[in-house]
């Protein structure tokens, strides 16, 4: 077996470096020259003191103008500025949740789409007090959905997922009316307070931001995460690659990007037909790799191994390689530069979803009733687009490293359970994690989540900060943009246990597991919540009692502030490493930082220096298992 090593930050900056000079051959843009362009930014916009929800203004707040037009102070605007955040970032994950819903609706045994794990479908119907015996699965499966996308509009009640979490925490939501209703409900609130003329009482304007954020985490991203396992199989640890090195020049490169594994199933589902591939060898190819970029990524290497090609800022680099005959889309956090970009190449940019149109791209729009047919159609027009490559661009970065993923919440169960129990039930018992915990074997867990972000150097928070976490015996959970920072860097390879502290070394020994655990997509981090409410309930604590923090170092998105909200809602602290819009006021950044723990048991903490940073989560970790007596 080669000598392991990390691949560091300076060979990912050295490797863009030389793609970058095939693009200023043939014209390109990127994301590096549009930074530099767009410096410095509005410092209003920054502070979130600008609004611009009516025409008499826009409004900016300065000591000459302490108020806008309408009387509304620097707190009320940047509350709502805050909460319109919120409500495009919880909109966003629930929409991909409610697309989940309906591809499962349309599930059928001689259909595209078919039922991976009916086990799992059975155990969400009974706990939704469905009935089970005697139902054909696809009939369970449409009753199921069904069930699912009510929960979007429903008149009354709360999202039946909240019950899924610890007693302690359901009665804080219900004693600070924190508990979502229906999803679109809280998305339409958000957007209704933050009118003109409505909400400006910073409590108000933040506590419907925690409710939107929880209608998020606990409804449309859960009801996203489980029916996709549903459908597509719950991910259990599988091997897999990451970074541009798994592009292969001699083959057809189709990389699929976004968030719905719906498209991206089915375009592997093709890739993998042996008429297809016979195809891309009359075009004159060896063969055809899929990898992905994002979350699509995400899904698909937790489920098929499927190679794992970059993140969010590295999406321009595969077409910029020269050798990507198709980046397929579906939706969010897609470059519209992608379209202009690859037509300096030979790439065919298509776009899928009505919800994600962009210009310069082939849209070929994708359906659950069609998706067979699109796929194929996709798959198609990539391998008959080999032929025109232009070689002297060719360039593929020799740089990619093992990773062992796909750690959903049963598998973390399974694989620790099995360490102590020599059978395993079904579901398994989260009791030998908490037992590592309680022990100090393991001091605890940093859930590390998010984006990558210009501000901050790419990568380099999320790869520095696991460092320093797993050196210290803390385990992280990871998912989206900073899972795929992880597994480009080397450490969610089994043999990264040599960096960690001996008791943590011990467990990813016994347990064989690599020390960052890949739980999948940005909307996988409802995985999380799941894992922490099991965790409190074994323990008999509330959540907010454990040795368990979240991160987003380098988090850039409206989503991403709609997770930041139900992860402190649920009672986890996070920590930061990119100011929110918030700083412009005082009393928002007090509750952001302080206040909510009234509520939720927990708050945010921002902080741009990661080493600071690492040690903030240490010592917050240390201070929760010395009130514990652990």
């Amino acid at each position: 077996m080669s000598e392991f090593r990390l691949t560091t930050v300076e060979e990912f900056e050295a490797a863009t470096a030389r793609l970058l000079e095939t693009g200023a051959k043939v014209g390109a843009d990127s994301w590096q020259a549009r930074v530099k362009n767009q410096t410095p930014h509005c410092k209003f916009g920054e502070e979130g003191i600008c609004c611009r929800i009516c025409t008499m203004g826009p409004c900016r707040i300065t000591k000459k103008a302490p108020r806008g037009i309408c009387g509304c102070d620097v707190h009320g605007i940047v509350g709502r500025n805050y909460l319109m955040f919120t409500a495009g970032g919880s909109a966003t994950h629930s929409d991909h949740g409610r697309e989940i819903c309906h591809t499962l609706y349309e599930s059928a045994a001689d259909g595209c789409y078919k039922v991976k794990d009916p086990e799992k479908l059975i155990r969400i119907a009974k706990e939704w007090d469905i009935e089970t015996e005697g139902k054909d699965i696809y009939d369970l499966a449409h009753e199921v959905a069904e069930a699912g996308l009510m929960e979007y509009g429903k008149p009354f009640g709360t999202q039946r997922f909240l019950k899924r979490a610890p007693e302690s925490q359901q009665e804080l939501w219900e004693k600070n009316e924190l508990a979502p209703r229906a999803i679109d409900r809280e998305v339409s609130c958000a957007m209704h307070m933050s009118h003109m003329g409505c909400s400006s009482l910073p409590e108000a304007l933040i506590k419907q931001s925690i409710r939107a954020g929880l209608s998020d985490g606990w409804g449309g991203s859960m009801m996203g995460t489980e029916f996709s396992d549903v459908l597509f199989g719950t991910p259990k640890p599988i091997d897999t690659e990451a970074n541009l090195g798994v592009m292969v020049e001699e083959n057809v490169n189709i990389v699929v990007h976004g968030h719905d594994p719906s498209l991206s199933e089915m375009i592997c589902e093709y890739a993998d037909d042996p008429e297809m591939i016979a195809y891309a060898k009359e075009m004159g190819a060896k063969g055809i790799t899929i990898s992905g970029v994002c979350c699509t990524s995400n899904e698909v290497a937790m489920r098929r191994g499927i190679p794992m090609a970059g993140n969010f800022l590295q999406q321009e680099n595969v077409v910029l390689t020269g050798a990507c005959e198709a980046i397929v889309v579906d939706v969010q956090c897609i470059f519209p530069a992608l379209g202009p970009l690859s037509k300096c190449f030979h790439t065919k940019f298509i776009t899928t979803s009505p919800i994600a149109q962009m210009p310069d791209s082939d849209f070929i729009r994708f359906d659950a009733k069609t998706a067979g047919e699109k796929a194929k159609l996709i798959v198609k027009t990539a391998i008959e687009n080999f032929k025109n490559r232009k070689p002297e661009l060719v360039h593929i970065p020799q740089l990619k490293q093992k990773a062992t993923v796909g750690y959903s919440v049963e598998a973390i169960i399974k694989v620790l359970d099995g360490v102590a129990n020599s059978q395993v039930d079904e579901m398994g018992t989260v009791k030998p994690l908490l037992q590592c915990v309680t022990s100090g074997v393991l001091r605890g867990a940093v859930a590390m989540v998010g984006c990558n972000n210009p501000k901050v150097r790419p990568d380099f928070a999320h790869i520095e900060l696991m460092k320093k976490l797993i050196a210290n015996d803390i385990v992280i959970i990871a998912s989206g943009c900073s899972a795929q920072a992880a597994a480009k860097a080397g450490l969610m390879d089994k043999r990264a246990k040599d960096l960690c502290g001996d008791g943590l070394k011990r467990v990813c020994e016994l347990a064989d597991i690599p020390p960052v655990l890949h739980m999948g997509s940005c909307v996988d981090i409802s995985r999380m919540l799941i894992l922490a409410a099991e965790l409190a309930k074994c323990a008999g604590v509330h959540i907010s009692q454990l040795p368990v923090v979240g991160c987003a170092p380098e988090w850039m998105s409206e989503k991403a502030v709609s997770i930041g909200n139900y992860v402190i809602g649920s009672g986890l602290d996070t920590f930061l490493g990119v100011e929110p819009y918030a700083s412009g006021s005082s009393e928002i950044t007090e509750i952001l930082t302080n206040g909510t723990r009234e509520w939720v048991e927990a708050a945010f903490t921002v902080e741009k220096d990661i080493e600071k940073l690492g040690d903030l989560m240490i010592a917050r970790i240390e201070e929760k298992r010395a009130a514990l007596g652990i």
